[in-house]
């Protein structure tokens, strides 16, 4: 390129008759924004990737406009706000030129926003936005957004209501395997109550989960979600339920059934069908014992309530076998830095549930307020040393089940509630009931004192299971770990805990000694 000039494109022409006209303009030498002056020398500017400028004249860089899909700006193009914060909804429009974002002398806090691989140069440099300057919402929905409902301030899909469970599935199955089916009916939520059920062949655990969970009095036993005795295995005096059931309600509460404790039929099955046993178990009764033993501790440690069942009262074996499980109770993982416990004992941090004692088939003397408490007076005496919280937390007399006794009539009670024999709303009573007085008194007397209830000594059985779900479901949630648990999360740590309770050293240790 020569001094002259000669050389450089549009010396000659159109371009040269506009650069004449700038230079008669009344404007100084520092506003000439299209190209250099003629009468000093052109130095190429470097860019900052090492390129250099293309010949010829400068030209106006085009602005960048981020925008919705076309189909979603034809429908909100109207609604653009003019000024404000734009919504979310709204096409969001950002103008800005090429050259101005790299320029040094632009504040942080009133420069042009930066996106692209410009926020990833700030991040590089240490200099860290305090907030996103825009973000596209409904990317990829299409017609789909608009059909649904989206919430205003965050741009997310409204969640669906939970699925509801049908009937319940294996958690445990009857090889004591741990199953991962549960998992698809969980969420990312705290919000939950565990609840669990141990207790012998027959008394009632799946019937009354039933009802606690999902079914009525009213419905077909054959429809509950978890299934009862048929009358076959009852006449042969086999068990309904192997291993622990799974069923979670609407309202995030988790009830799990599990199979009964020392259960004489589980030992006549290893026995008649030489079942293998596992190498660390030599007699079957060591190896049912066990069973019922890790189920029992499993329970204590990943439930907020557990319901302990009995069908008649009572059985001090029962109450051994709850302390020997407590003993063995796998310890609750706790944080270093984390000083402060639930109870408030001399246990720290470590974790124990609430017990209730459920006196399923009770009889009419069993309402009695004098044998009710000797009742409670006798449990008392045999959980004293036990850490498990079995009194405190439910009540027979504030649901005014016994309307004639003060709240100061039990000394000391405990977690008792009683439950009387499962009729059809006490209809068959009360026909018998009817027609024995009308019987005794005559003909005419007949219709009038069919009408009258029958004496039970206590409230119906669906009025008495109603309380009793009310109460347990109104238990506090104590903190099951030393961190807050989802319900995801709850699984993945009640699987570790199944885990470490199969190979517990302190199971291993006690069958010895049973053996």
């Amino acid at each position: 390129m020569s001094e002259s000039g000669h050389s450089q494109p549009g010396v000659y022409g159109q371009g040269r008759r506009r650069r004449r006209r700038r230079d008669r303009d009344p404007a100084g030498p520092g506003q000439n924004l299209s190209g250099p002056s003629r009468d000093r020398d052109y130095m190429p500017r470097e860019r900052r990737d090492g390129s250099e400028d293309p010949p010829g004249p400068l030209l106006q860089k085009t602005p960048i406009i981020l925008a919705k899909p076309p189909g979603e700006r034809s429908k909100q193009s109207q609604n653009v706000p003019i000024s404000g914060a734009p919504s979310l909804e709204k096409p969001i429009m950002l103008m800005k030129s090429r050259d101005e974002a790299g320029k040094p002398g632009t504040p942080p806090d009133t420069g042009p926003p930066v996106t692209g691989t410009g926020s990833a140069k700030l991040e590089r440099e240490g200099q860290r936005p305090t907030q996103p300057v825009y973000q596209i919402q409904n990317r990829g929905m299409g017609a789909a957004a608009s059909s649904t409902a989206v919430d205003p301030v965050i741009g997310q899909t409204k969640l669906l209501p939970p699925e509801r469970m049908k009937h319940s599935i294996k958690l445990v199955d009857d090889q004591m395997n741990w199953c991962d089916s549960a998992i698809e009916y969980l969420r990312d939520q705290t919000d939950m109550l565990v609840v669990g059920v141990i207790g012998l062949q027959g008394t009632g655990k799946s019937t009354i989960m039933s009802l606690l969970s999902a079914n009525t009095p009213e419905e077909d036993q054959r429809a509950y979600v978890f299934r009862a005795q048929s009358p076959e295995i009852k006449e042969r005096g086999g068990n309904q339920s192997c291993g622990i059931d799974f069923y979670i309600t609407q309202e995030r509460v988790i009830f799990l059934d599990t199979q009964p404790i020392l259960s004489p039929s589980i030992l006549d099955h290893l026995i008649n069908n030489d079942r293998k046993l596992p190498p660390e178990y030599n007699l079957p009764h060591t190896y049912v014992e066990m069973q019922s033993l890790q189920i029992a501790a499993f329970l204590f440690t990943v439930c907020h309530v557990v319901i302990v069942l009995q069908d008649w009262f009572t059985d001090v074996n029962l109450y051994r076998f709850l302390q020997t499980a407590e003993m063995l109770k796998p310890s609750t993982p706790s944080a270093s830095h984390d000083s402060t416990g639930s109870s408030g004992n001399d246990e720290g941090s470590e974790y124990y549930p609430h017990i209730v004692f459920l006196q399923n088939k009770a009889r009419r003397e069993d309402f009695c307020p004098r044998n009710l408490k000797k009742m409670h007076m006798t449990m008392d005496k045999l959980m004293a040393h036990s850490h498990l919280k079995y009194k405190g937390t439910l009540s027979m007399l504030d649901c005014n089940v016994f309307p004639g006794l003060g709240q100061d009539y039990l000394e000391t009670e405990v977690n008792l509630f009683l439950l009387p024999i499962l009729e059809s709303d006490g209809e068959d009573a009360l026909t018998r009931a009817g027609s024995a007085l009308g019987s005794g008194v005559g003909a005419g007397a007949a219709p009038l004192f069919s009408l009258l209830p029958g004496y039970r000594g206590h409230p119906s059985f669906s009025s008495l299971v109603a309380k009793l779900r009310s109460q347990v479901l109104a238990m506090s949630r104590s903190q099951l770990s030393h961190t807050i648990l989802t319900e995801k999360n709850w699984f993945h740590y009640a699987a570790r805990i199944w885990d470490g309770v199969k190979k517990s050293s302190a199971l291993s240790e006690y069958s010895r000694l049973l053996s």
